[in-house]
Order: C-alpha cells, then sequence, then structure tokens
C-alpha cells in the first residue's frame, strides 16, 4: 500500500487546454507520492470522452449543471456564478475528503478561479495559482491590470514597453483580449486572475526558466513563482514517467485514425495545422475567411472544426473540398498530430 506525503486538490478551469496542463502537473507529483485528487464541474466531467485512469476525480457545481459554460449568457456571467456555487461545493468536497481520512493539504488552482484561494484559506491548507500559459502573457495580463499598459493599446504606437520584457513589442503582438472591443470588460476579468496573489503560496507558471529568463526574473520580484513546465506528457520529454504518453483526457472523442492515415500521406512539413481549442468560437466571417484562405493556398491543411462550429463553414465548402486538398474533422490527438512529420505549421 502506498504511502503518501501530502494530498494535493487540482481545481483547473473547466476546459480542455487548461485542465491538460494541470493533469500533467498532477502525474508529476503522484510520482513523488503526492495523493492527487481533481475537482472539475459536475457538467464537465459528464462530457468527457476519456478519463484518467491515474487520478482520482470528484464533481463540484459551477451552477450550470446542465449545459456548463455554454449555458451562461456570458463568460463573465459564468465566472460569476462559478465563484457563488463553485466557493460552496468545493469546501464540501473537502470536508467530505476530510471525514473519509484523506484530508487535504494543498489546493492548486486555476488563476480563472481565484476565490479558491479563500476556500484554502479557510481551512487552514497550502495554497498555489496555477497559471497554464507562458509568463510573458502573464506579464502582459498583470501590467493592463495595473494600468503600466493603457487600453486599449494605440494601434498607431511603434512600440509598446512592458516591465520584464527584454524589448519592446509593437502594439500588434499584444494578446488579442487586449486589442478587442470589449477589451475593458474581458480585461477586468483577466485582472482578477492577480487579485488575491498575495495570499498564495506559490505561483506556478507553465513555462521554463531557459525560455523567458527576462520576464520570469521581473514576475519573481512580485510573486513568489516556480516554472514547472512545460506541461506534456513524459515520453516528449525526459521519459521519467513510463507509459506517459498521452494526457488521458478528451472533452471530445478525437478522430485518431482518420487524422493520422491522412497525414501519413503528406509529404514531409507540408500540412497546416488549424485548431483553436475546446471554447472559442469563431464569427461566421472569420470562419468563411479562414476557409477560403486554406482552400486557396498552395499548402493541404488539416483544420478541426467542432461540431457546435460544422453550421458557420461557406455553403458546400466540405462537399467541395477534395481529400487531396485538405481533411475536416470535429477532434483530433493534438499531441500525435503536432510531432507527425508531414505537418509544417500550426
Amino acid at each position: 500500500m502506498t504511502t503518501h506525503k501530502a494530498h494535493c486538490l487540482i481545481l483547473p478551469f473547466p476546459g480542455q487546454g487548461h485542465i491538460n496542463p494541470m493533469l500533467q502537473f498532477s502525474k508529476r507529483l503522484q510520482s513523488k507520492r503526492v495523493k492527487i485528487t481533481i475537482a472539475t464541474t459536475k457538467y464537465f466531467l459528464k462530457t468527457m470522452q476519456e478519463l484518467p485512469t491515474s487520478v482520482s476525480i470528484e464533481a463540484i457545481s459551477d451552477g450550470y449543471d446542465d449545459g456548463g459554460f455554454h449555458q451562461a449568457e456570458t463568460f463573465v456571467a459564468y465566472i460569476t456564478r462559478f465563484k457563488e456555487v463553485g466557493s460552496d461545493t468545493l469546501s464540501q468536497l473537502i470536508k467530505k475528503l476530510a471525514d473519509s481520512g484523506c484530508p487535504v493539504n494543498c489546493i492548486v488552482y486555476d488563476p480563472f478561479l481565484p476565490w479558491a484561494v479563500e476556500v484554502a484559506k479557510n481551512f487552514g491548507l497550502i495554497s498555489a495559482t496555477f497559471f497554464t500559459q507562458n509568463c510573458a502573457v502573464d506579464d502582459i495580463y498583470y501590467h493592463v491590470h495595473k494600468g503600466v499598459i493603457k487600453l486599449p493599446p494605440n494601434q498607431n504606437d511603434e512600440e509598446i514597453l512592458i516591465p520584464g520584457f527584454s524589448s519592446p513589442i509593437d502594439a500588434s503582438d499584444v494578446p488579442s483580449f487586449v486589442i478587442s472591443p470589449e477589451a475593458e470588460r474581458i480585461i477586468e476579468m483577466l485582472g482578477n486572475q492577480f487579485s488575491n496573489l498575495d495570499k498564495v503560496d506559490w505561483v506556478l507558471i507553465n513555462s521554463f526558466y531557459e525560455l523567458e529568463k527576462e520576464v520570469i526574473d521581473s514576475m519573481s520580484k512580485i510573486y513568489p513563482i516556480k516554472t514547472i513546465g512545460p506541461t506534456i506528457p513524459s515520453m516528449y520529454l525526459d521519459k521519467r514517467l513510463h507509459e506517459d504518453k498521452e494526457y488521458g483526457l478528451s472533452v471530445f472523442k478525437p478522430m485518431t485514425n482518420e487524422c493520422l492515415n491522412w497525414l501519413n500521406h503528406q509529404p514531409i512539413n507540408s500540412v497546416v495545422y488549424v485548431s483553436f481549442g475546446s471554447i472559442t468560437n469563431l464569427e461566421v466571417e472569420q470562419m468563411e475567411e479562414l476557409a477560403w484562405g486554406l482552400k486557396n493556398s498552395n499548402n493541404n491543411f488539416l483544420w478541426v472544426v467542432r461540431s457546435t462550429e460544422e453550421s458557420k463553414l461557406p455553403k458546400n465548402f466540405l462537399e467541395e473540398l477534395t481529400i487531396e486538398k485538405g481533411l475536416v474533422v470535429s477532434w483530433c490527438p493534438q499531441l500525435q498530430v503536432l510531432e507527425h512529420e508531414s505537418i509544417g505549421c500550426f
């Protein structure tokens, strides 16, 4: 029987791109004899096509048990409701685990859910927030939140000076959230990620020091940062975790055979791979522009279009698309696709 050094409760935002890095981090902790419990929403748990077998999973409520994020009117409404309901159901879960003889020692949470640190403090637990993107992006959001970077940046400005960056960047190079028409509302939500970081024990960043030394050094003067990336399966990195070849969790059923069989017939470095993840919803005009751009390009392409987005494709686009030119799928095994020799652009 394994004796655990500690019990860590992982609280990701319910999205594929958020939970995958935290799941990989969990596997690393588990290899050090740390017991792991992942807490995710009831709806997200119901929709998972593949579940990891190496960790325990418990359900909490975000207030939208029947439809999750897509049931809410806006993203802000979802986050607000999640805070109200999630705080209570997370507390109930911590009590339940304690009563079962497996008390939690630490909570690692997604910064979109900053209220989790308050729950941790109420129970006297260690807390850490886990930024799933790199430190440079976090640095930009932080300084927008603090008013150092004016919002929205003037597109005519030649350069923007960002503390921690080794050189200025163009206004067009900042994340699209910052320059969107709804920037103020979105940045307020993104700014909430930093609202109570003074209370956490650690700030974990999905990056590594050699990749962005200057910005990590700069942010480390503000927060207790630890870089723990890149968080991808071990077999793509150091191979310390045997048989860790994939994330082991999928929101949608990947069309693995279709994707790999098609890629096997494409020349090396010839395919453009297009995927916007599990949450992003493009406008019809954006889908049309992208579709015709891909079709009229000189490259073959593999394009992930979720079933809920397929209706936005141009009329007869799929019917007229030849298998030699491109393949449109509802979901794919991204790691296997990215390592395939035929992929030339992502």
